[in-house]
């Protein structure tokens, strides 16, 4: 018998079965009228120096009256829609449409990789598998010490790569231009005033057209020095920059608050999404920003930014919020609620409904918080409409009690289609549901821990290493969940945990190629293991394999750790790659197997010639 906190907070709150009222037509969070009143709230937490006496953020002060209703915002790109024309994605996004920062990208005739603070081009149009050029990944007049440069994106020829100083404090974007023979050109370095944006799960950056997205969060210190100094900031890097020449991005009218009740031990975090143009010379970014409490998971839909806020002191009903941020620069709106989602993979935003799957301990996805314990379990499943000035609490109506799964630790999550997938990698049983539905959930019981879940077409697949072997179990998903087939490779394990590390690639009806980083014992060192799905029957297509000799000996200056992962399995058309380190190595596919066609080293302080 399941007994999830959840639905006995809500009881003891005297909710239970009360919906919540409606969102006002227009309401939203209310925002600070000046500076003046920001740094008046801010007194007044610090005076109150980390006490329990719990402050709301609404009473602190008077509020000014909400603004008038904000125009209906324009249209935004279909929640499915195709990647823009000519920017073939080769990234596993979660979102169609919205893309997401990554260690390779493709633009034309070129591969682009990120590694270790350099970028790479390789020639890949007309059959060609030519490295053409290298260059350091920052700009030439900074000192790279101390920063990561974890994340590129590429709109029309322009290259962004996203980093974090931690000698600079902030994040760092790197702007180069691609030229039509394949030379990186460096354009300027602009750097954001942020605290860590690190997380093992999800990414930093988003890209939707010619718009760079960004979420940060700021914690507010009120125990030491002025907290409106630590507001996000941008400026143009050059040398001899100072801190003065940072310029406030977020000004006070658009930083938002509920009546959700916050104290300063809470740990007071500015949850901040900014908005960057790319065509504009200099880049000009806008920013809003939500103050709440510093547990966050933050989702991008095409049209939205949201991030839920959760409390680490308990978890009573409404001490989480959900806060939607809009990408056409209105004004945020918000909902009281109860638990935390996992992640970004919690998230769906569908048909004018949110869906998050929700877990009572959780605190957010910062660093390695996602991969903590899992405790009970619910989906959250509200419109859209009743988003408002965050007064509103969820009410029980809008929890869907789930099995738990179980005393376990780092939970696993995906929507495909219309279903919801969960499970824990410590254990080996698989919930699936249809979200938008009222169907009792099925549970599957597998031969292997949960330790990725992931599409294949319309279908799933789950992925987890049982003894020394690695396990591929595909699940049909039509009129119910059930498991199809089961794949064993032995001696073998993930080599990346990170979404972007799994790629399918579909190329018939009901079948298409698996390709995923794997480690083998030994010296056999990494590789990508290619699957051949057909009517979810997979088989064992074979793999590609890094050179033994490939070593990184390439006397790194900066980002000397493959944070996210090093291994790439890349698909262009008929032709599939794998990224290796230094090594791009091309496959020919003959009779459902693949071999080995040819490799390209790129590494640096290795005899390649790199074309003109």
């Amino acid at each position: 018998m399941l007994r999830p906190l959840i639905i006995a907070t809500l009881i003891a709150a005297g909710l239970a079965g009360s919906p919540p009222p409606a969102a006002a037509a227009g309401r939203s969070l209310h925002a600070f009228a000046s500076d003046a009143e920001l740094k008046a709230l801010f007194a007044k937490w610090q005076k109150a120096g980390g006490s329990q006496r719990a402050m709301m953020v609404g009473d602190a002060m008077p509020v000014a009256a909400p603004p008038p209703a904000a125009p209906a915002p324009a249209k935004a790109a279909a929640e499915t829609a195709a990647p823009a024309a000519g920017a073939a994605s080769i990234t596993n996004v979660q979102t169609q449409g919205v893309d997401e920062g990554d260690i390779v990208k493709q633009y034309g005739d070129y591969l682009i990789v990120l590694r270790r603070g350099r970028l790479f081009t390789v020639r890949v149009g007309g059959d060609a598998l030519q490295p053409v050029s290298a260059v350091n990944a920052y700009a030439p007049d900074v000192d790279p010490g101390g920063t990561w440069y974890d994340e590129m994106l590429i709109a029309d020829g322009r290259i962004v790569v996203i980093g974090y100083s931690y000698a600079r404090g902030g994040t760092e974007i790197g702007l180069f231009d691609l030229d039509g023979k394949g030379g990186i050109h460096y354009r300027a370095t602009y750097q954001m005033r942020s605290s860590d944006y690190y997380s093992a799960r999800n990414y930093a950056s988003r890209l939707i057209g010619h718009q760079l997205i960004f979420y940060a969060p700021t914690p507010i210190d009120f125990y030491g020095g002025d907290p409106m100094a630590r507001l996000p900031a941008l400026r143009h890097w050059h040398a001899g920059a100072t801190p003065a020449d940072f310029q406030r991005i977020l000004p006070a009218t658009r930083i938002y608050r509920s009546s959700a009740e916050l104290t300063p031990d809470d740990g007071i975090t500015l949850h901040t999404v900014s908005v960057c143009d790319l065509d504009a010379t200099p880049m000009r970014c806008k920013a809003s920003a939500v103050l709440g409490p510093s547990g966050r998971v933050f989702y991008v839909s095409p049209d939205s930014v949201f991030v839920w806020t959760t409390s680490w002191r308990n978890a009573d009903v409404g001490n989480s919020s959900v806060f939607r941020i809009p990408l056409d620069g209105s004004a945020p709106t918000g909902l009281r609620t109860t638990g935390s989602p996992i992640d970004q993979m919690s998230f769906l935003q569908q048909g004018g409904w949110l869906n998050v799957l929700l877990n009572r301990d959780g605190r957010g996805n910062g660093m390695w918080a996602a991969n903590g314990k899992v405790g009970a379990m619910a989906l959250l499943r509200v419109p859209l409409a009743k988003f408002g000035d965050g007064s509103q609490i969820a009410g029980a109506d809008a929890y869907r009690l789930l099995p738990d799964a179980g005393t376990q630790w780092n939970l696993q999550n995906r929507y495909i289609g219309d279903w919801l997938l969960y499970g824990a990698n410590s254990a080996q049983t698989l919930h699936a549901l249809r979200y938008a539905g009222s169907a009792e959930p099925v549970e599957l019981k597998l031969p292997h821990p949960v330790e990725r879940i992931d599409a294949i077409g319309s279908d799933g697949i789950v992925v987890g290493r049982e003894g020394n072997a690695l396990d591929f179990t595909s699940i049909a998903l039509g009129r119910s969940a059930r498991i199809a087939s089961t794949f064993r490779q032995p001696d073998a394990a993930q080599g990346d945990r990170r979404t972007h590390g799994y790629f399918y690639h579909p190329d018939g009806t009901n079948q298409g190629i698996i390709g995923l980083p794997i480690v083998q014992g030994g010296d056999r060192g990494a590789a990508v293991l290619f699957l051949r799905n057909m009517a979810l029957r997979l088989s064992r297509m074979g793999r590609l394999d890094a050179n033994a000799g490939n070593r990184d000996d390439d006397a790194c200056k900066a980002s000397c750790v493959d944070w996210y992962g090093n291994a790439r399995p890349i698909f262009l058309g008929s032709r599939v790659f794998a990224l290796l380190g230094y090594e791009l190595v091309e496959g020919r596919i003959d009779g459902g197997r693949i071999g080995e066609r040819r490799r390209a080293d790129f590494a640096p302080k290795r005899s390649v010639q790199w074309a003109p």
